[in-house]
């Protein structure tokens, strides 16, 4: 069983040099010759094996190369073998050191006894002597050329020309695998140069991948190429590209360890699935790695494996991956920016105020939607124009004011500017680079208008409220003199009314009782009045319409109407709801109006027109009434006062100045609203707001549009 080395005058004696294509050996020319002739290497090999059985006076040869990835030894090719096994040879302790010892000493190792020394290797030769060849280039393992002997063969004394194969083989190796990788990436930078110049071109990630699928696919020889990317937010891989076109909204959890797409994002380089059985198809799966995080998978349904082409396989996958995911990476960076700058775009143009940015000479060099729409211009119009031209003279001797050379504070200055239309409040800051060094202006307007316009509403609520308390105190004050009242005053009118019931008083003093049942009638309904308006009275609410209650009092009125020759117009809505009211007093409020009308009217001395409308205000939910005359108007003293109480225009004994204070307190009550104002056209305008009632709409709907000259 002993293991049988060279002499030491050989070439592969301990102290021999290394073996390799640099090795200081005889050259063969014709070994030479077929090293340049041949293109393939599955025509080459054969030869090389033939040639070191023959040098040799074996029997047969079989080439194991190094796989770099499981550092196991994979049979590519052999000669004089039955059958070539496809299995990668990982040796056992007794085998892996004497395969070390050829390595060590850089040249061939006899192995007399290798059915006992190393049965794996005698098993796959199929012969119980063996020569072991290592193949070597520099300090790299390429692989291990093993030739089988018959038993009792004994070892040559010269091994130079089994070197100088062992050199060719090493040789050829090394010239195809740079072949290779020149194909390799001559056809890799062709279709990432393609792909990456449509994403470039058109930003679209889908329609890059489904390209990339599209060329990848015959690269590879799959049967189905498909592109996986994370969505980091959900932790699901989606699919985004394949070449059958795909579910798009096909999406898989990324700890899913059944998914061929999930489980090769935690993985680092490209693997092989191997098919059922002894099938040559397999499943090879890419992760897509950017530089700090998995961006996805690539896999390969399909491939056709070649033997021995595994390691060359998956160096090609590797390498595609990493051009790929180079490109995903370099677009979703891309879009990031361009999402950023549009969301600072969206965020600087939503911004109300008016928004200015200029450089240190003047010129706008950026500006907000509404800065150019305030100048009736677009944004493409304002920028590289001096900003003088685009403000008033005022706010730019301001902004001339401060040096440019300067760092300046906040300053703010409030200006009424023509160009910019309007009052601003003006606010103008220095525009600092990352250095803090001043590049130019900030100005913002903000629109002082609507403030403005916020202080007027606020003065009316505030007049609105004085009036509500003055009421509320004064109301408080009429019902107690109002209770006080009532008393006598129905003692009054119970006795004169007992006293023209039995007629016990002379006739000549009947006109005279009449005369005194009659004012203090009108007291006692005075009271009643200043009652209502203390809100002594309850409310008894229920579903009006305000259409039946305006056609009542309208009926109420209608001989007044005609002998002051007025003609009433009235307008409605089609359907109308309904309002929750007190029906009583509802009709006392546009009887009071009504009334005011035709006296504003008569008092004109010629003939005249009420105009009655009532619409939906559906942003408030309430029913707008508006009442118009064609009279002189109401007076600007009297305007502001009109709703006070005991606050007339008429003379003494005509008004008692309680009609519109009572029919204010009762749209209080209602939680609606009254108001009087002058029309531009001439005549008064009442405006009643009762809210809407939540209930069914009226039953009773009409609309008037024409002329109703009978009420």
């Amino acid at each position: 069983m002993a293991r049988e080395m060279p002499p030491r005058r050989s070439p592969v004696s301990t102290e021999s040099p290394a073996v390799g294509p640099t090795a200081s050996y005889g050259r063969d020319t014709a070994l030479v010759s077929w090293l340049s002739r041949h293109q393939n290497r599955a025509a080459l090999l054969p030869q090389l094996h033939q040639r070191a059985v023959e040098v040799t006076g074996g029997r047969c040869s079989l080439l194991f190369e190094h796989n770099r990835r499981n550092g196991g030894l994979q049979p590519t090719s052999g000669f004089g073998l039955d059958e070539l096994r496809t299995a990668t040879w990982r040796p056992g302790t007794t085998e892996a050191g004497l395969i070390a010892e050829a390595f060590a000493l850089q040249g061939p190792l006899f192995v007399a006894d290798a059915n006992v020394r190393m049965p794996e290797l005698a098993a796959w030769l199929q012969a119980p002597t063996a020569l072991l060849m290592p193949l070597q280039l520099a300090t790299r393992r390429l692989g291990l050329l093993a030739i089988g002997f018959d038993a009792g063969a004994s070892p040559l004394g010269d091994w130079t020309p089994a070197v100088e194969i062992a050199d060719a083989v090493v040789t050829a190796l090394e010239l195809f695998r740079l072949r290779r990788n020149e194909e390799l990436q001559r056809e890799l930078r062709q279709l990432v140069d393609e792909v990456s110049a449509h994403l470039t071109m058109t930003l679209d990630l889908r329609g890059g991948l489904d390209l990339f699928c599209a060329r990848a696919t015959p690269l590879f020889g799959a049967d189905r190429t498909c592109v996986w990317l994370v969505d980091r937010r959900s932790r699901h891989i989606a699919l985004k590209a394949s070449t059958d076109g795909g579910n798009p909204s096909l999406q898989l959890d990324v700890d899913d360890s059944l998914a061929p797409a999930a489980v090769a994002l935690r993985s680092t380089r490209a693997e092989i699935q191997l098919g059922p059985g002894d099938m040559p198809i397999s499943t090879v799966t890419v992760p897509l790695r950017g530089r700090r995080r998995a961006l996805g998978t690539i896999v390969f349904e399909g491939v056709r494996v070649e033997t021995g082409g595994e390691v060359d396989l998956l160096d090609r996958a590797d390498e595609l991956g990493l051009q790929l995911s180079g490109a995903i990476e370099n677009l979703q960076l891309l879009e990031d920016v361009i999402r950023s700058r549009r969301e600072l775009e969206n965020t600087f143009d939503s911004i109300a105020h008016l928004v200015v940015v200029s450089d240190r000479t003047g010129v706008i060099v950026h500006a907000n939607r509404a800065f150019a729409a305030r100048l009736g211009l677009t944004r493409a119009d304002v920028i590289d124009r001096p900003l003088s031209e685009c403000i008033g003279p005022e706010l730019a001797a301001w902004l001339n004011s401060f040096p440019a050379t300067e760092h300046q504070p906040v300053a703010t200055l409030e200006v009424l500017d023509p160009l910019l239309k309007g009052p601003f409040m003006v606010t103008v800051t220095d525009l600092l680079d990352r250095d803090g060094v001043s590049t130019g202006r900030v100005l913002v307007a903000r629109d002082l208008t609507p403030q403005s316009r916020l202080e007027v509403e606020r003065e009316e609520l505030r007049k609105r409220l004085t009036q509500s308390e003055k009421l509320a105190a004064l109301g408080q004050f009429v019902a107690g003199i109002a209770h006080e009242l009532n008393n006598p005053l129905q003692g009054v009118l119970g006795h004169l009314e007992l006293l023209r019931a039995t007629g016990a008083f002379p006739k000549q003093l009947r006109r005279e009782v009449q005369t005194i049942y009659r004012e203090a009638d009108r007291a006692a309904k005075i009271v009643r009045n200043l009652l209502v308006f203390a809100g002594s009275r309850r409310l008894v609410k229920r579903a009006v319409s305000l259409t039946a209650v305006l056609h009542k009092v309208l009926a109420l009125r209608v001989g007044a109407l005609r002998s002051l020759d007025i003609e009433v117009v009235r307008h409605y809505d089609d359907q109308l709801p309904r309002v929750q009211s007190d029906p009583l007093l509802l009709h006392q409020v546009f009887l009071n109006i009504v009334m005011n009308a035709e006296q504003a009217i008569a008092e004109s001395g010629r003939p005249g027109r009420i105009d009655i409308a009532i619409r939906v205000d559906a942003a408030s939910h309430r029913i707008v009434t508006t009442v118009r005359d064609s009279g002189n108007g109401i007076s600007p003293d009297a305007l502001t006062r009109i709703f006070e109480p005991f606050y007339t225009t008429k003379e003494v004994g005509k008004g008692t100045g309680l009609g519109l204070a009572i029919a204010y307190g009762i749209m209080q009550e209602h939680g609606g609203h009254i108001a009087a104002a002058n029309h531009p056209d001439g005549g008064a305008i009442f405006t009643i707001e009762v809210p809407a009632y939540s209930g069914r709409s009226s039953s009773g709907r009409e609309r008037h549009t024409a002329k109703d000259t009978d009420a």
